[in-house]
């Protein structure tokens, strides 16, 4: 495989969640470098939060592990257990199926960056620690509801 150039990765910003919670992750985006490199077993990200930012809302995975390392920057990550702050060289990582709520905050003035590495289930259901919200996920669908499997206001 040649040499990938991040910079010419695909580019994802903005959010699938439904409003308002779509703009509560407003200041992240991510150079999707498993897809420029035509991978397909795993996804391999790099995600950039500008200060204030957040990775996502607050969540778990039962079928996706999740690995992330920090490249650049201050970050705190906040799960269940409470808050860590992480530096270059940091790495972190989320079995699938553990309910620890977990996200990533730049609470810095600076551009922070970090790898996330992940399982590309064909299904997968992500469930919200601090909001009453689930997604389930099958192929390209993505179907948000409440926890409870109830419709979500707005998205029904």
């Amino acid at each position: 495989m040649p040499k990938l150039d991040p910079d010419s990765a695909p580019l994802k910003t903005g959010s699938i969640y439904p409003a308002p919670y779509d703009a509560m992750i407003a200041g992240r985006s991510s150079r999707r470098l498993g897809q420029a490199g035509g991978l397909t077993q795993f996804g391999v990200n790099l995600v950039t939060l500008e200060p204030g930012a957040l990775s996502s809302l607050r969540h778990w995975h039962q079928e996706e592990d999740e690995f992330v390392w920090v490249t650049e920057g201050i970050l705190t990550l906040v799960e269940d257990a409470g808050e860590t702050e992480m530096r270059p060289g940091d790495c972190a990582a989320f079995p699938a199926g553990n309910p620890n709520g977990h996200h990533f905050v730049n609470r810095t003035g600076q551009l922070a960056r970090f790898l996330v590495v992940g399982t590309k289930s064909p299904r997968e259901v992500a469930t919200y620690s601090d909001v009453d919200m689930r997604v389930e996920i099958d192929g390209a669908t993505a179907s948000f509801t409440r926890r409870d499997g109830s419709p979500l206001a707005g998205t029904d």
